[in-house]
């Protein structure tokens, strides 16, 4: 038996639905005259019987009496029935996903899918960018992490659904889409035209540089001494199908490194614009800081037992000296993995409050290319916080530098933590 995959994502969280309380429904509207044919219509065992009259009198006269026959189309309405059950809810990350939108979401996790490279989320019923995706069309025409997307090829926004925003903004490679956003904390409409292409998205980027050869900071806001010493740094862009994998080959060399290059003062571990992905990942890498029997996360389930996650493994990095960067991009499994290095004082927590997603989901194949996520739980950091909608306040708090787009204040402010405030920032 294969068992639905445990994932913590804020993108594509498509609020569809309204199911009839079937599993299955299949109306032959070819034949139907008058009476519609439904196999499966009967409830699970233990499902309380519903009364589906309605239902079918309104899909009658809609059938035999809306003027546009050629919008009458079986398959989108019962979609449509099923979005709106889901969506009673009123729960953005329990989703229905069509057969399109569910190939979509799991061509995300595996790495590849033809868009424009940004997350989206909804907050207070707007359409918003969680994160670009680094190096990404989306990123390279300007749009940011926390933008308001209030039009979409001209047409507003106002009342749209994460699947409907998601679905108008992705397309072919070399076609286009015109974005009106609104920059966070401004108040200015602009448009942006940004070209999709093909979304390769690659979880884990390692490098390790002398600081005097990190482009990225101000080496002049550093003491001369300091310039020699070397700090290593991860990027994990999300958690998913790949990131394991990629993680333990960069993982294995740079414990490697550590081990031979006394100069190495320590790792920055890069979680900007993280909007999550699987459960397990991210209980993956923190066990690779971690003592084990650490719990990393705690899982709070609808039947009110809690199921704590643990570190199982020897970790590589257990002992390195380490800084985490997040910014409101950074959600779901970035913020359970930041928040148990927190609680533990295991990392100094660097740059802007991250997003605030404290729900787990399971993803399910129905059949046919649909999928079905359910939020089955919600998720604790090891000290018991919950940070829905709240998120994880940094401990050294740095905003991004907009003036100046070359230097990257909050990178800058996470060598300097490294280094034992030995650096003295210009201008303080």
């Amino acid at each position: 038996m294969r068992f639905p995959r445990i994932f913590l994502l804020v993108t594509l969280a498509f609020a569809l639905g309204f199911l009839v309380g079937v599993n299955k429904i299949d109306v032959d509207w070819k034949n139907y005259r008058p009476h519609i044919t439904v196999v499966n219509k009967e409830p699970p065992d233990g499902q309380m019987k519903l009364d589906l009259s309605h239902m079918w009198l309104v899909m009658e006269k809609l059938e035999n009496q809306y003027y546009d026959k050629t919008k009458i189309d079986s398959q989108k309405m019962l979609n449509g029935a099923i979005t709106g059950l889901v969506s009673s809810l009123d729960d953005p990350y329990t989703v229905y996903l069509p057969p399109q939108q569910n190939t979509q979401f799991k061509q995300t996790l595996a790495g590849q899918f033809e868009g424009i490279g940004a997350e989206l989320g909804m907050r207070d019923k707007q359409i918003i960018v969680v994160a670009p995706l680094e190096g990404s069309p989306a990123q390279k025409a300007g749009i940011r992490s926390g933008d308001a997307i209030v039009k979409i090829d001209s047409k507003s926004t106002y009342g749209f659904t994460l699947n409907q925003a998601v679905e108008k903004i992705r397309g072919p490679k070399g076609s286009k889409v015109l974005l009106s956003i609104v920059h966070k904390d401004e108040d200015k409409l602009q448009d942006i035209s940004v070209p999709r292409d093909t979304i390769n998205v690659k979880s884990v980027f390692l490098w390790t540089k002398k600081i005097k050869d990190i482009d990225e900071i101000d080496q002049k806001a550093f003491l001369q001494g300091s310039l020699s010493n070397e700090v290593a740094y991860i990027r994990l862009s999300q958690f998913g199908d790949n990131t394991n994998h990629e993680w333990i080959s960069l993982v294995n060399a740079l414990a490697l490194d550590v081990q031979k290059n006394p100069n190495i003062k320590g790792l920055v571990l890069d979680l900007r614009n993280n909007p999550g992905g699987y459960l397990t990942d991210a209980t993956f890498i923190a066990s690779e800081f971690l003592p084990i029997g650490k719990t990393v996360v705690s899982q709070d389930n609808a039947t009110g037992n809690k199921v704590d996650l643990k570190v199982e493994k020897q970790g590589l990095l257990v002992k390195i000296p380490l800084v985490i960067l997040i910014n409101k991009g950074s959600a779901s499994a970035s913020e359970i993995l930041s928040g148990a290095m927190q609680d533990y004082n295991r990392a100094t927590i660097v740059g802007e409050t991250s997003f605030g997603k404290g729900t787990i989901q399971t993803a399910e194949d129905l059949g046919g290319g649909a999928g079905l996520h359910i939020t089955i739980a919600k998720w604790l950091t090891p000290n018991g916080t919950w940070v829905h909608q709240k998120g994880i306040e940094p401990d050294v708090k740095v905003d991004v530098d907009t003036k100046d787009q070359a230097r990257d204040a909050q990178l800058e402010k996470a060598v300097e933590t490294l280094l034992g405030n030995q650096s003295i920032i210009a201008n303080k």
